[in-house]
């Protein structure tokens, strides 16, 4: 069956999502490496991203490590050098791809309150047909809920979606479901997928 619907994640698609870079250029690696070592930050990201409050979660989290309490509130304070910058080529194919008249679809890992301040420096964020955001779904990738709650609420069957995301495990649980799946290693490589499955031209596809 054809594609008919195109799904986006975010972070490191169309937005780079590098923690870990923003806190070796702060406080250095080897503080890092401690800091990570020592807190699973993305576990409590991922708190975040199920609808938990951002700053609660950040400020318990900070309190229960009071010797990475500095470094933890960068989590809040400094988020958005950790989420940055965007990538220039995903947002001409999204754009690209709306154009054409193609259905375009967000499924991401977010926050409720990170992705209200996210869509505000980073307008396109606004432009998708309809986004499925986790920390409103309360459900995140790679809960199989998740996916089968898009297919719910849209309509579309597995087969005409599409789906990039960066993370192999998210997209193998789109895969067990009949999705089309791209694992995003770069635009360049999401260019030619969306070329070969004839939703954009080489033209149309190029940045």
């Amino acid at each position: 069956m054809a594609i008919k619907a195109v799904v986006f994640d975010i972070g490191n698609v169309l937005i780079e999502w590098q923690p870990e870079r923003f806190f070796d250029a702060k406080i250095g690696e080897i503080r890092r490496r401690e800091l990570f070592a020592t807190i699973d930050l993305h576990e409590m990201n991922d708190r975040i991203d199920r609808g938990e409050n951002w700053q609660a979660v950040v400020d318990a989290t900070a309190q229960e490590y009071p010797e990475f309490t500095a470094e933890i509130q960068m989590w809040h304070s400094n988020w958005l050098d950790m989420a940055q910058p965007k990538i220039g080529h995903s947002v001409h194919l999204l754009r690209a791809l709306r154009t054409k008249g193609v259905t375009v679809f967000a499924l991401s890992n977010f926050g409720v309150e990170t992705f209200a301040y996210a869509e505000k420096v980073y307008p396109f964020l606004t432009e998708f047909d309809r986004r499925f955001i986790s920390g409103h779904m309360r459900m995140i990738k790679p809960e199989p809920a998740i996916y089968a709650a898009l297919e719910t609420e849209t309509g579309f069957a597995p087969d005409q979606l599409l789906f990039a995301d960066d993370r192999i495990d998210n997209t193998n649980a789109a895969a067990a479901r009949g999705w089309n799946v791209h694992l995003f290693e770069g635009a360049a490589g999401w260019a030619t997928s969306l070329v070969q499955h004839g939703l954009l031209t080489k033209d149309e596809a190029k940045p």
